[in-house]
């Protein structure tokens, strides 16, 4: 049984090496959110102890989380402003980190690069592709880079499940099976349809673009193969009063033509169910994050084939948004490279959209 601490793990991330730790430069980051803005307390958490972060200004014209801000931000929040317009003209950012709803996201990101900054975008940012992209290119153009706050990426068990694959240790990519499953009980709390995430027009879509995302994004992430294909279903298994899905299937394939399947839903009571599996020429590997043994995997270049663990650091307590964020900020002070890129965040959501397009065609959408 193989086991690495999460520091190590962490150090195995360009965004994180050791080697750049040194001597940290600072930069200036500006938080930029609205009423309903997600995950707030992580955001405003990883700013206020990352090392790299001097910093913080806030734009929140609902004033809803001015409270919260003060409380976790702390001596680093520096000014509160009510709109973008406002901030930008005083203040000059290194980096903004964006929290809206998808709808009233692309005005705030393109409003953050005209100031000349890098963007970290509550997923999905938009509620069309086409917004993202051309946001993607603007940003490309001035150098800056626009990402997705896809922060499982540096999750200590997927960066050991990389490694397995990009090592060549289960050979030649055959196919890949993932499932990210939530809770079905969430949808059922009053007021929920009010919530910006269980209108389209708002969120762009359901689960799918909300959560499976994710794993979509880790999919590509592990094996370094992009979504060439895919076609897939989305449903109300639920029946909840909604017009988004709380349950979506894909089949995908890839860019060396293998092929994967994607079930992404709110099923369950509470907690998760996730899954992402991988098999090759020469072995595979297993994540289920959720879970006391997240990784295993088997390869049969090993002298004495047998299924290897990789189990959780006794009192880990590591927060994927943190690592994430400082690596972020580490980016942006030209310490590291970024975690993702521009066009990566957007490769996903090109994935996504063309599953909403396949299941309301019924055709399959080639990317």
């Amino acid at each position: 049984m193989e086991r690495r601490d999460f520091s190590k793990l962490v150090g195995a991330l360009p965004a994180l090496s050791q080697a750049a730790a040194q001597s940290p430069k600072r930069i200036k980051a500006a938080m930029i959110t609205g009423a309903g803005g997600a995950h707030l307390n992580q955001y405003f958490e990883s700013l206020a102890r990352a090392e790299e972060v001097a910093s913080v200004c806030l734009c929140d014209p609902s004033g809803e989380s001015n409270a919260l801000a003060r409380k976790l931000i702390g001596a680093k929040l520096t000014n509160s402003y009510p709109d973008t317009g406002s901030l930008f003209r005083k203040e000059k950012p290194d980096l903004a980190v964006i929290s809206m709803e998808a709808v009233t996201s692309p005005p705030a990101i393109d409003a953050a690069l005209e100031a000349g900054c890098h963007v970290l975008a509550e997923k999905p940012g938009c509620v069309r592709v086409e917004d993202f992209e051309k946001l993607n290119r603007k940003a490309k153009a001035q150098s800056r880079q626009l990402l997705l706050a896809l922060a499982n990426r540096v999750d200590p068990v997927v960066v050991e499940a990389r490694r397995i694959f990009q090592e060549g240790k289960i050979g030649k990519l055959y196919g890949v099976e993932l499932h990210l499953i939530a809770d079905q009980t969430r949808l059922a709390r009053p007021g929920y349809g009010k919530d910006w995430k269980a209108q389209k027009a708002r969120a762009g879509g359901g689960h799918l673009i909300w959560l499976g995302i994710h794993w979509l994004d880790l999919a590509v992430f592990v094996t370094g193969s992009p979504v060439r294909a895919v076609t897939g279903f989305t449903a109300n298994a639920g029946g909840q009063p909604f017009d988004v899905e709380d349950s979506a299937v894909a089949a995908i394939q890839f860019g060396n033509g293998s092929l994967g399947t994607l079930i992404s839903g709110y099923y369950l009571d509470k907690g998760y169910h996730s899954h992402l599996k991988v098999w090759g020429s020469q072995g595979w590997l297993e994540v289920q994050k959720h879970t006391e043994v997240p990784l295993e995997w088997y390869s049969t270049l090993d002298p004495n084939p047998q299924v290897k663990r990789w189990e959780k650091p006794k009192g880990e307590t590591g927060d994927a948004y943190q690592v994430f964020i400082r690596a972020v900020a580490r980016a942006c002070a030209g310490l590291e490279p970024f975690p993702l890129t521009g066009d990566e965040s957007l490769a996903v959501l090109k994935a996504v959209f063309a599953c909403y397009r396949a299941a309301e065609t019924g055709k399959t959408q080639r990317i």
